[in-house]
């Protein structure tokens, strides 16, 4: 064994970066598993052999998905953030032109400044 001296600094320290390359590991796992499930471009077809690649050879799955599918995959995760922004707009009712008002109403009555109502009238335009 490598390390057979009892527990010392250095097998904390060996076993602490491998703790968390493990779990870096798990989480780039389970983000490609979500992208793969989430994806409309690909075939079923498509997906079951990416399934299989990433059951059998895990490590190198994980890589050869992250190095040919990564630039969809920040697109795709844009879009459907984009989505659900739009979606929770819509079911609350909230619009832009609607808040826009309500500063013009808060900035008539006095109760914000005009520097105020610039800053917050850009952040959401």
């Amino acid at each position: 064994m490598l390390f057979e001296g009892g527990f010392t600094f250095t097998n904390f320290l060996v076993d602490v970066f491998v703790i968390f390359l493990f779990v870096m590991w798990f989480w780039l796992l389970i983000t490609v598993f979500s992208d793969l499930f989430r994806r409309k471009d690909i075939s079923a077809g498509g997906k079951i052999l990416w399934l299989i690649v990433l059951v059998v050879l895990p490590y190198l799955g994980v890589f050869a998905y992250l190095l040919t599918q990564s630039g969809n995959m920040a697109e795709r995760s844009e879009a459907d953030a984009k989505k659900a922004r739009e979606d929770l707009r819509e079911i609350v009712g909230f619009s832009v032109a609607d808040e826009i008002t309500k500063l013009d109403q808060l900035k008539a009555s006095g109760s914000i400044t005009a520097a105020e109502y610039s800053k917050l009238r850009a952040k959401l335009v």
